[in-house]
């Protein structure tokens, strides 16, 4: 299991990390969620060994790794290029964990064939990673990382690079992989979606801090406070009295844009004053009793701008804060 314990990391006078606890179990996936420049990139290079804690502890079952180099940790890293050998073919890339650890040639090959398979690219072996779309090469990069058996694997936005469609494809699969390799992993990601696919827990960090840990249905419907709901998609807050008026709440809650939903049938009135087309939804902004809301509504049957609609609840919608 990964603990840490108190850690600081510091560049000069600025905070990068602040008192940050976190533990990892076997077999457990985390996803560090938060915004670009809130210190999570930071803090798992701290983890691999690669940034040196100011203060506090990283401990992997209790034995301290202060002065543990990088490749003595068995940690296996997957950063954001892929950052594979150009001059390498696919196998020699996958391989290269094991030819340090001087495994034998037959059993790198049988490692590296099984590790091809698990990541959908069997038959790849003599291909040159240079030849690769981006979704393979990040493939590539995690069966290299998954190669030596590591005790955890750390992903330093691993899905970034690549375009949004082929993002969701490879979060997906990469949650499969993991699960089915029994890693141990901890991933840093500033897209929520993605880090509620992979992940079995999720941490928000916030300005050097985590802010919230848990199971992704619960950060979701329950963020810890204002800020990290807006972070998490609810672009209105109600407070507790105005929330139980108009969405049947008693809580101060943070309204997603599909918190309010066309529907003739609703409770709530309101003119339509903008609306934008998404790939399966229309996104209208409608103003009730003199306020503006989001809200959704069918392609085939979105309002046009100045129309009154009736609006009903989705619960789904709404995260209660704190």
């Amino acid at each position: 299991m990964l603990a840490l314990q108190g850690i600081t990391v510091r560049y000069g006078p600025l905070v990068a990390v602040s008192g940050v606890d976190l533990s990892v179990g076997d077999g457990e996936v985390v996803a560090l969620l938060g915004p670009s420049g809130c210190g999570k990139s930071t803090l798992l290079r701290t983890v691999a060994g690669l940034v040196p804690a100011s203060s506090g502890g990283v401990t992997w079952d209790g034995a301290d790794l202060a002065g543990v180099p990088v490749h003595r940790r068995g940690f296996g890293l997957v950063f954001q290029d892929g950052q594979l050998f150009p001059h390498r073919d696919v196998a020699g890339n996958v391989a290269f964990g094991l030819r340090m650890q001087r495994v034998d040639r037959e059993a790198r090959r049988k490692r590296v064939d099984e590790l091809l398979e698990l990541v959908g690219l069997a038959g790849y072996q003599r291909r040159r990673v240079t030849e690769l779309s981006g979704g393979e090469q990040q493939r590539v990069a995690l069966a290299r990382a998954l190669a030596p058996r590591p005790r955890l694997v750390l992903l330093d936005e691993p899905l970034s690079a690549l375009d949004r469609a082929l993002r969701e494809q490879l979060a997906v699969d990469l949650a499969r992989l993991l699960r089915e390799a029994g890693a141990t992993a901890l991933v840093v990601t500033h897209d929520h979606d993605e880090a509620f696919t992979l992940a079995d827990r999720v941490a928000v960090m916030r300005a050097g801090r985590i802010v919230q840990v848990g199971p992704p249905a619960e950060v979701w419907r329950s963020p810890a406070d204002v800020e990290t709901a807006r972070f998490l998609g609810c672009g209105k807050v109600l407070a507790a009295e105005r929330a139980a008026r108009l969405v049947g709440v008693a809580s101060r809650v943070g309204l997603r844009a599909s918190a309010l939903r066309v529907d003739p049938g609703g409770a709530l009135a309101g003119d339509v004053l903008e609306r934008v087309h998404r790939r399966d939804h229309v996104r209208l902004l409608v103003s009730v009793d003199g306020d503006e809301f989001e809200a959704v509504a069918p392609v085939a049957a979105a309002p046009e701008v100045g129309e009154r609609v009736r609006l009903a609840v989705d619960p789904d919608g709404i995260a209660v804060i704190g």
